[in-house]
C-alpha cells in the first residue's frame, strides 16, 4: 500500500514539473491578439451578436402570426 502511494507521488510531482506555460500578453487567450483588424473584427462579431439577438427574437415575436 505504501509503495503504491510513493510512486503515484512521484509521478504527479514529475508531471507538474515538465508543465511548461509559455509566459507574456495574448499568449494565455483563445484567440490570436496578433493582427489588431481580425481580432476587431471577430469581437464586433461576438459582441454584435450578443447585443442583437433580443431585438431579433422580439421582431420574430411580433411577425409571428
Amino acid at each position: 500500500m505504501a509503495v503504491g502511494q510513493i510512486l503515484a507521488r512521484r509521478f504527479t510531482t514529475s508531471a507538474v514539473r515538465r508543465f511548461h506555460v509559455d509566459e507574456g500578453p495574448g499568449n494565455n487567450l483563445p484567440f490570436s491578439v496578433a493582427n489588431k483588424w481580425k481580432l476587431l473584427g471577430v469581437m464586433t462579431l461576438f459582441f454584435g451578436s450578443g447585443f442583437a439577438a433580443p431585438f431579433l427574437v422580439v421582431r420574430h415575436q411580433l411577425l409571428k402570426k
